[in-house]
């Protein structure tokens, strides 16, 4: 598959790219974790960010920031990363309450949902990334002792390519229900490829199945360059999102998934904020103004 995103090798890490911005996320969900009205609990993320040498001086703590909350970068987009590591913490342990028993995340990163959800015994999580960052998030838990609550695969590949059978032969089972999600991850990936990724999902779930994916709608995403939010994020990490992010036109992939007996629902981030009583809401030249994020059922016949 070709497109305009970066590429980036099998074996790259935590250190650059897409990479680092797992370790973006981490500190927002440590920054949260030690909220005293945190939305997620998180207690490795701060971990992740203390033993990678490019954040190790990026805050854990809102006491650590300067201007605190008013911050465009640790307040507002850390908030926002907290709200939605909350409302996707919410839709799998739903989706377990509901039958499915392995839980697929795409692109997983520093997720640690495997440690900190309380799912139910038999549930398998499947941790799906390149083989760089897994090695990395392997080598933290262990200097820890952490131990999952239920049993975890990594299965090392990259969702630009062919992944499947990197996910069947670790003990997938698509005759049986499952919840997926590709948190943060599809706007990286040219378009094509994002429409191969979810033509995967589709062919890999049984009914019964839910997914649970983040989408940016901007027609032009360089409009918002000069949002508080990326200007921030370019001048306190180096991280210029901008460059990251696939220029391509998106596919409607909300759209694709309906035509094929899916239920999907769309939602906007500011909607859980005034669900739960805290989270960004919108502003003038908003960088989140775009983001949506789309939860889809596969029904049972």
């Amino acid at each position: 598959m070709t497109g305009t995103a970066p590429r980036h090798s099998d074996a790259e890490g935590v250190d650059q790219g897409v990479g680092l911005t797992a370790l973006l996320v981490a500190a927002s969900r440590a920054l949260e974790t030690h909220r005293h009205d945190s939305l997620a609990q998180d207690p490795y993320a701060e971990h992740f960010v203390r033993a990678a040498p490019a954040c190790a001086h990026w805050p854990v703590r809102i006491e650590e920031v300067p201007d605190g909350d008013d911050n465009p970068l640790w307040g507002r987009f850390a908030r926002y990363f907290g709200l939605r590591t909350r409302v996707l913490d919410d839709f799998v342990l739903q989706s377990a309450g509901a039958g499915a028993r392995q839980v697929v995340l795409l692109g997983a990163g520093l997720d640690t949902r495997a440690f900190r959800l309380d799912l139910p015994a038999d549930c398998v999580v499947y941790e799906i990334d390149r083989a760089g960052v897994l090695a990395f998030k392997e080598q933290v838990l262990a200097s820890l002792s952490a131990a999952p609550e239920v049993k975890r695969v990594p299965v090392p590949a990259d969702l630009r390519e062919d992944w499947a059978d990197a996910l069947t032969t670790a003990g997938y089972d698509p005759a049986a229900p499952s919840v997926w999600l590709a948190e943060g991850l599809l706007f990286y990936l040219p378009g094509p490829a994002e429409t191969h990724l979810l033509d995967t999902v589709d062919r890999l779930t049984a009914p019964g199945s839910a997914l649970a994916f983040e989408a940016k709608l901007e027609k032009d995403l360089l409009a918002y360059r000069d949002s508080p939010i990326y200007t921030a994020t370019r001048w306190q990490t180096g991280i210029d999102l901008l460059h990251l992010f696939d220029k391509g036109p998106r596919p409607d992939s909300a759209g694709a998934l309906t035509a094929r007996g899916w239920s999907t629902s769309m939602h906007t981030p500011f909607e859980f904020t005034r669900e739960h009583g805290r989270g960004p809401l919108p502003t003038p030249n908003d960088a989140l103004e775009g983001n949506r994020w789309i939860f889809a059922h596969k029904p049972t016949p």
